[in-house]
């Protein structure tokens, strides 16, 4: 099973009622090997997409339950490695979210794909 497959399982009911049915493949399996690091990158990424732009993995909702759902994702991930005491992926990817959300108020959202990429290498 992919990650982004096992994070769309992993989530509250009333989320996965918009889950649709082919999310496509993971963006980072290519770079990040470990399953836990992969899993979170994933969810916090998908969070990433549900609050800046279009998510793979969910549809069908309104702007509300989407920043919702967003900040669920967010916390989904990093509790995979957080509770594995993998303090540099909190770390790493706590920091991601806020550069990211900082290029995006700055209407700057390369520097968000390159943050995104930078990230990704740091933690495989």
């Amino acid at each position: 099973m992919s990650a982004l497959r096992e994070v769309v399982a992993a989530v509250e009911p009333a989320l996965a009622a918009h889950a649709v049915a082919d999310p496509g493949p993971d963006r980072f399996a290519a770079v990040i090997a470990d399953p836990d690091r992969l899993f979170t990158i994933e969810a916090v990424h998908e969070g990433y997409l549900l609050h800046y732009g279009e998510p793979r993995a969910f549809a069908g909702m309104d702007p509300d339950l989407r920043l919702l759902a967003g900040d669920a994702l967010y916390a989904l991930g990093l509790s995979r490695v957080a509770d594995r005491g993998d303090l540099q992926a909190v770390s790493e990817l706590s920091d991601l979210i806020t550069a990211a959300a900082r290029a995006h108020a700055e209407d700057d959202p390369g520097r968000a794909a390159a943050l995104w990429a930078d990230s990704a290498q740091r933690l495989a």
